[in-house]
C-alpha cells in the first residue's frame, strides 16, 4: 500500500477537522434552537402541525450530522494511525483524490462501486428503483461530496 506524504495526511486533516468544527458547532447550535423554542398556546392546528414538522426535519438533520461526526472522528483515528488509505474491502490503496474529495470513505472506487452494484441489484429485487438503494448507503448519507 502507497503511503501517504506527510504533506497529503496535513491536507487530509485540515479537511476533517475543518468538518468537524462544523459539525460540533451545528450540534450546538441545533441544542441551543431546541432548547429555546418557544410553544406558542392558541395557534391554530395548520401552524402547530408546520412548526412540529420542521422540528422533525431538524432532528432528522442532527441525527445525520452525528452519524458523519463519528465517521469524522473514525476517519482522524485512521489518519493517525496510518491506515486511512487503506480500503476495508481489499486493503488495496485508496488515492488521494477520492479521499480529499470524501476523506470519510473506507472503500476504493472498485469496492465501492460493486457494493453500489450490489444494493442496485437488491433493491431492484426488493422493488425500489436502483437510486433509492444507492441513495441509502450509510456511506453516501453526509454533507460531504458523493462518491
Amino acid at each position: 500500500m502507497s503511503v501517504l506524504t506527510n504533506q497529503e495526511s496535513g491536507q487530509l486533516r485540515e479537511v476533517l477537522r475543518i468538518e468537524q468544527l462544523r459539525l460540533v458547532q451545528s450540534a450546538k447550535d441545533g441544542l441551543a434552537y431546541s432548547m429555546n423554542r418557544d410553544r406558542n398556546i392558541g395557534r391554530d392546528s395548520g401552524d402547530e402541525a408546520m412548526e412540529e414538522e420542521l422540528f422533525s426535519t431538524e432532528l432528522r438533520l442532527r441525527d445525520r450530522e452525528k452519524g458523519l461526526l463519528y465517521k469524522i472522528n473514525c476517519a482522524i483515528d485512521r489518519l493517525t494511525a496510518g491506515t486511512i488509505n487503506a480500503c476495508e474491502d481489499c486493503s488495496e490503496p485508496i488515492g488521494f483524490r477520492r479521499l480529499v474529495a470524501r476523506p470519510v470513505t473506507t472503500l476504493c472506487i472498485s469496492c465501492k462501486e460493486d457494493r453500489e452494484r450490489e444494493e442496485a441489484a437488491s433493491a431492484s429485487a426488493s422493488g425500489l428503483r436502483g437510486d433509492d438503494a444507492i441513495g441509502s448507503s450509510s456511506e453516501s448519507q453526509s454533507s460531504l461530496p458523493d462518491e
